[in-house]
């Protein structure tokens, strides 16, 4: 039987470079575009679920039912206590956000979507406690200056030079990059996708 084509509604390049790591290669990326903004009083968690499957239906109308895929779908969210922080679009986003953890623990939670050829949807949701030491002033702005924090949740790349800033993390580290790739594979696998 041959395998479903897979579609990644995503344009994260982080988790297409993920899933290539291990030698899942989507046969299509349609970035879902969609608003992203959290609801008045959203949690995390809902939030985060709320958006990946979002993404994905967005996607699945776009192609139209017949088109037989699976069709993969994720949202990250850092959350500290029931704050969401944002995907941080400014250097003063940025740095806003690396204020906050500075000292602190936080959450990482990672909704993932996934709509199977027979159209129903999976879901899973995976969270990762991250702790940050206690940042200097000067440690923030050099950050800043190397620009890696603008666009990411939470204002930060754990993949990159923000993962000096990281003393403790209980869970999945692919989480903290965008896509927890333990969980994400095994709902690939149940629906044929792999």
């Amino acid at each position: 039987m041959a395998r479903p084509p897979l579609i990644l509604a995503s344009a994260s390049p982080r988790r297409l470079a993920l899933l290539e790591q291990v030698g899942i290669r989507p046969d299509r990326v349609e970035p879902a575009d969609i608003d992203e903004s959290p609801l008045s009083g959203e949690l995390p968690r809902a939030h985060a679920q709320r958006i990946a499957t979002a993404k994905a239906l967005a996607v699945q109308h776009r192609l139209g039912s017949s088109s037989n895929a699976c069709i993969l779908a994720a949202d990250t969210v850092v959350a500290c206590g029931r704050r969401i922080l944002p995907k941080a679009d400014t250097d003063a986003a940025v740095e806003a956000c690396l204020r906050l953890l500075s000292g602190r623990r936080h959450r990482v939670l990672t909704a993932v979507s996934l709509i199977a050829p027979d159209g129903r949807l999976r879901q899973r949701l995976c969270e990762t406690q991250v702790a940050f030491r206690r940042l200097e002033a000067s440690e923030i702005g050099d950050y800043l200056g190397c620009g890696e924090g603008l666009g990411k949740a939470g204002g930060y790349a754990i993949q990159g030079r923000a993962a000096v800033f990281v003393r403790f993390i209980g869970g999945s580290y692919t989480n903290v990059v965008g896509l927890p790739l333990t969980e994400t594979f095994q709902m690939l696998k149940a629906c044929g996708a792999v």
